[in-house]
């Protein structure tokens, strides 16, 4: 049998960092970056007789969450100590939730190929998060670093509803776009704070009982992760295929050699042995309460995608981009709003800025410059200061060193040429030096016009304005 033969069955558990000043259960700050162990307290660092007091706010993001990826918001809760030995976590317990979640049975919506599908969504939690090894290079031990124990996190756990790394990208950014519209997580990948334990396993089509899955933890890249579905896909199958048999267990991915590596056997619920935290109080919402936050919760990416399509006259295919991404989306808005060209902004954040964070491998959120430059870029083309093509140079500029382009060009002398008689100039000598062009284009060639217009732009740097060039080479080649 051929890898065709095997259906790919997929469920994720996603991380994300609740965007609060303070930890889940202290005041200590939750700011990335920090020097190591300077944001921690006697409650985070476990000391012998602290007790920990609930973070109202987390309860908060939290059932916002849940109502955004239409869950069901659990009236009674509680917290839970789930049980394992591991250097960074310094209870060797996390307070988490096990039976009784904050939110379940939800679902959100992802289109792959032009085809809508609902991905379901067990349940929301909130958890704390654990410390982090520093480990030395040279094998010479390990530092703990306590300033990430206790961040608050909302845990995200699918269905196994997706059968193709494709789906899991759409659903894992879409989720992103979602906990980002409603601001309780930055869902920066590149600092941790959106993060996915990745569970595939492989059954022959027809069949309806799920295969043995494994579980590739903490990964924090789409790339890597389709990449990593991918390749475990694969193994799986040459596993069966051999005669051998998939071991449940916790795999590593690298991302360098593109493979899957063994870290240990994968645990069960019972490993845990979870219990009910005897510190902590039960969690009790009213309605009024639920109620309340969804009242307030702010524009969805929906609600914006058919309002770019509706009233700013976008293509289905643009909205969808720029409501994929906060930041994109922001930007747009406000760019547009300033130089009053929504078109030219969406056009310049689905090309060349798009383009540009994708080779640099950053996020929408990593654009370095305001959407005040960006608005002020369009409008130097718009009034014919500068040419497009000086416009790109512009861009790599504000990405390289970020200021006014206004300021961009008069350094670097990127003034667009608008005088009609140095346009002239040009023109008369392209057309003595390409005398075989000409009389293609007099011969009926229309496309060797933009060849000389081409060459006009190399001569003068691409300053010339390409509007006044097309006219007078018109002009001239009449003659």
């Amino acid at each position: 049998m051929s890898i065709e033969d095997y259906e790919t069955v997929i469920g994720l558990e996603v991380h994300a960092e609740l965007s609060t000043k303070t930890k889940i259960f202290c005041k200590c700050p939750t700011k990335f970056g920090a020097e190591p162990n300077t944001q921690v307290c006697p409650i985070c660092m476990a000391m012998p007789g602290t007790l920990p007091v609930l973070n109202e706010k987390v309860v908060e993001y939290a059932v916002k969450a849940g109502i955004s990826t239409n869950c069901e918001i659990e009236r009674d809760s509680k917290n839970d100590r789930k049980n394992y030995f591991y250097p960074d976590l310094p209870k060797a317990y996390q307070i988490s939730q096990y039976d009784k979640p904050l939110c379940k049975g939800g679902f959100i919506e992802i289109n792959v190929n032009g085809e809508n599908k609902k991905i379901g969504i067990t349940r929301i939690h909130i958890e704390e998060d654990a410390g982090k090894l520093n480990h030395n290079e040279f094998g010479q031990g390990s530092l703990v670093d306590l300033n990430r124990a206790g961040v608050p996190l909302i845990e995200i756990v699918s269905e196994p509803d997706m059968r193709s790394s494709e789906e899991v990208d759409a659903y894992l950014k879409k989720l992103k776009s979602i906990l980002e519209y409603i601001e309780v997580s930055d869902c920066k990948m590149q600092e941790g704070s959106y993060r996915a334990d990745v569970n595939v396993s492989v059954r022959k089509k027809g069949d309806t009982e799920f295969g043995t899955r494994t579980e590739m933890k903490n990964m924090n890249s789409f790339r890597s992760i389709v990449r990593a579905i991918e390749y475990e896909r694969a193994r799986q199958v040459e596993v069966i295929e051999n005669g051998g048999k998939v071991e449940q267990e916790t795999l590593r991915w690298d991302d360098v050699s593109g493979k899957t590596f063994s870290m240990r056997d994968k645990e069960d619920a019972q490993d845990y042995r979870y219990f009910p935290d005897p510190d902590l109080v039960a969690i009790r919402l009213s309605d009024e309460y639920i109620e309340n936050i969804r009242k307030n919760l702010p524009e969805m990416p929906e609600s914006r995608k058919d309002r770019y399509i509706n009233k700013l006259g976008l293509s289905e295919k643009d909205a969808n981009f720029l409501t994929s991404s906060k930041a994109y989306s922001d930007m747009f808005e406000k760019a547009g709003e300033i130089c009053k060209n929504y078109k030219a902004v969406c056009n310049w954040l689905n090309s060349d800025i798009a383009r540009i964070l994708n080779e640099k491998e950053q996020e929408p959120d990593q654009i370095p410059f305001s959407a005040e430059n960006l608005a002020e870029l369009v409008k130097l083309i718009d009034d014919g200061v500068i040419s497009s093509s000086i416009g790109k140079k512009v861009l790599d500029e504000l990405f390289a060193n970020p200021r006014s382009p206004k300021q961009i060009i008069e350094e670097k002398g990127w003034v667009q040429i608008s005088d009609e008689n140095a346009i002239k100039e040009v023109v008369l000598k392209v057309i003595k030096e390409n005398e075989e062009s000409v009389l293609d284009y007099k011969a009926g060639k229309d496309r060797v016009l933009g060849f000389l217009v081409g060459q006009a732009m190399k001569e003068t740097k691409g300053k010339a304005n390409p509007k006044m060039l097309n006219e007078m080479f018109i002009e001239e080649l009449k003659k």
